[in-house]
């Protein structure tokens, strides 16, 4: 099993590669596209620019889209979830399209960047939740948030400000708006889980 960690220009792929490590999961990091669907799951780092990143990551969507609809299980966190939809406020460019709805600022009258600890409470069955009881802490470092036009497919909110989707799922798409690798136990039992569902 081998992770494809996709280098678009976010700057958290090291600290994804140990978090991986330290529950036996090898990953590679992707600079050019490559057939992404001999990789076992597909992994979109998170911290940067959507700006920046959306024009970089385009060079990999026809890829990203043949692997996932190969079957391939992809995990999207922080920017890299915000990348799975149609566009940001952040910037012009172009998000992956795989959810429909945008990326939005949080209000002026609240302190931005949302950074540090907050909690995240499940709202429906959900894979990456799973064996986690009614809520967790998790490490956030953000200033923008998805709204999707699909509630459906939100499965854990954030309260700051506003109430945010901080999990998302759909199929073999996943995304966590905080950072799992930052997160302590309750980030790598995330990470477990989304391995489980990618050996099933």
């Amino acid at each position: 099993m081998r992770f494809a960690i996709i280098d678009y220009g976010a700057s958290n792929m090291f600290s994804l590669i140990a978090a991986f490590k330290k529950i036996n999961i090898d990953a590679d990091i992707i600079v050019n596209n490559v057939d992404l669907s001999k990789y076992s799951a597909i992994i979109l780092p998170g911290v940067g620019n959507f700006s920046s990143a959306s024009s970089t990551i385009l060079n990999f969507k026809e890829k990203i889209i043949n692997a996932i609809y190969n079957g391939v299980p992809l995990l999207g966190i922080c920017l890299g979830l915000q990348l799975l939809f149609e566009k940001s406020e952040e910037g012009k460019g172009e998000g992956l399209s795989l959810f429909k709805g945008e990326v939005v600022r949080f209000p002026n009258n609240i302190k931005i960047p949302h950074m540090g600890w907050n909690l995240v409470v499940p709202q429906r069955k959900s894979e990456l939740l799973n064996d986690i009881n009614d809520k967790i802490w998790a490490y956030f470092a953000h200033s923008y948030y998805p709204k999707p036009i699909d509630a459906s497919i939100v499965k854990g909110v954030t309260t700051y400000g506003v109430v945010f989707p901080s999990v998302i799922e759909h199929e073999n798409i996943f995304g966590t708006q905080f950072h799992p690798e930052k997160s302590g136990n309750a980030g790598q039992i995330i990470l477990k889980n989304f391995v489980k569902n990618v050996k099933r």
